[in-house]
């Protein structure tokens, strides 16, 4: 049952004083995009009736089969709290949708909505929980980001050390105003990095929130006259910003990956997902890890996962068992970064996680000590694997592993190899800095 029906938003939006509704969608790299209407045109959108070139979004369609619609999904209407209160703005997420009145097969929330349904054949509910970091840097005279900032604040510092603890502090009030539950919110280890944690959610909902945050991060930022960066390395010589995952299913209201009686208290459907994610994770990381600059991250020294291996009592591997165990038992995924479309990399992630399930995909022990201590030979000899080292390799995974292009779709998987070869050729023709220092003056 919805939570809202069209009466209710048309009751809504006479009540609080909307003027403006915002129809938004995401395109295929995760990117937020809106077709905004007034009021008066609220019933023609409701009615599905809302049409936009899809043939101006990268990654959609070709100029000659352009006419896409807006389906709103009511029960992701919100009132954006930083707008003026006399004539508010308002949102709706929308689905994407062919004029003969099929799903758009490019659109990410759709592609996420055919692998949730296929957990549901199963009887299971997929519940995410994200951690989004980020940092907040100041803008230059003409308001354009720069990487500077003047704080040198730490892990869990608080003010006036942290001088972004002000404006954290408004985002956790504008996002509890839209609904959110935010159970923390603190400095990271970077200076100028933060961390802003709300609560679990079923699989659409947490990714439709993941959008939701960033577009509220960045724009209480800006009234600070800060810029929120979720680039995943923007300095070198720190560590850069993650969106670890955390996975749990349920069956019948019960998590289904608590076992009291296993020495880890986990049951045999958690194994049999946590290895249907290691089996798939290099397939997977151009979705999890999309940009040329995720894998600036993903390097030693900097907290961050590279080896493919689990854990229940340490943070070096790429999956870490939390102590909660009940109903909290879950399976955190610490290599995905908040330039993921939240969509495609939950999407992939679940049908990782159900291959596991499905064909019993065993997992290899645990690694219980320090991955990054340990010798080439003795990750040699305990057969870890590593990610991708960087995103050319990542395509090319992603182009092999057919359960990943399957849930991707041939639309997706095609256009968004052929974009991500294209950034990465791109790439590779820059002239850096750091190869002008090193080399000019030897040569």
């Amino acid at each position: 049952m919805g939570k809202y029906t069209k009466q209710d938003i048309i009751r809504l939006v006479e009540e609080e004083d909307v003027e403006f509704i915002r129809l938004q969608f995401t395109d295929m790299f995760g990117t937020f995009k809106n077709v905004a209407i007034t009021k008066s045109q609220l019933g023609k959108a409701l009615d599905n009736q809302c049409m936009f070139d899809g043939s101006s979004i990268e990654g959609f369609v070709r100029i000659e089969e352009s006419d896409m619609y807006l389906y709103p999904d009511l029960d992701t209407f919100a009132i954006f709290p930083w707008r003026p209160q006399q004539g508010k703005v308002a949102r709706i997420i929308c689905d994407i949708y062919r004029p003969n009145g099929a799903p758009f097969e490019g659109d990410p929330r759709y592609i996420l909505k055919k692998t949730l349904a296929e957990a549901r054949e199963m009887g299971y509910q997929f519940d995410v929980g994200p951690e989004c970091e980020f940092f907040l840097f100041h803008t230059d005279e003409e308001g354009r980001p720069t990487t500077t900032t003047h704080e040198r604040a730490g892990y869990f510092d608080l003010g006036p050390v942290d001088l972004g603890e002000n404006a954290r502090r408004d985002m956790v009030l504008a996002l509890e105003e839209m609904g959110f539950e935010i159970e923390t919110s603190h400095h990271e280890v970077a200076p100028a990095q933060h961390e802003i944690d709300f609560r679990y959610g079923e699989g659409l909902a947490a990714a439709d929130n993941i959008m939701t945050f960033k577009l509220a991060v960045k724009t209480i930022a800006k009234r600070f006259g800060l810029f929120a960066s979720f680039m995943p390395k923007p300095k070198h010589g720190v560590n850069g910003s993650g969106m670890h995952i955390n996975m749990s299913v349920s069956k019948d209201g019960n998590n289904i990956f608590y076992d009291s009686s296993d020495p880890w208290g986990l049951s045999q459907e958690a194994y049999f997902f946590m290895g249907g994610l290691m089996a798939h994770m290099r397939g997977m990381a151009a979705i999890t890890n999309p940009l040329v600059n995720s894998y600036k991250r993903l390097v030693p020294g900097y907290e961050a996962p590279i080896y493919i291996a689990w854990s229940a009592t340490n943070r070096s591997p790429l999956i870490r068992i939390p102590s909660s165990r009940g109903e909290a038992t879950r399976i955190e995924l610490r290599c995905p970064d908040p330039a993921a479309n939240p969509y495609l990399a939950l999407a992939v992630c679940l049908a990782a996680g159900l291959d596991g399930i499905k064909n019993r995909i065993q997992p290899p022990a645990p690694i219980n000590s320090n991955i990054f201590e340990l010798r080439k030979d003795e990750k040699a000899a305990l057969k870890i694997a590593s990610l991708p080292v960087d995103l050319h390799e990542a395509v090319k995974e992603m182009q092999q592993d057919a359960l990943v292009c399957s849930v991707l779709g041939t639309h997706i998987s095609e256009r968004y190899a052929k974009a991500k070869k294209a950034e990465w050729a791109s790439y590779r023709e820059q002239v850096t800095d750091w190869e002008i220092s090193n080399y000019l003056y030897k040569i």
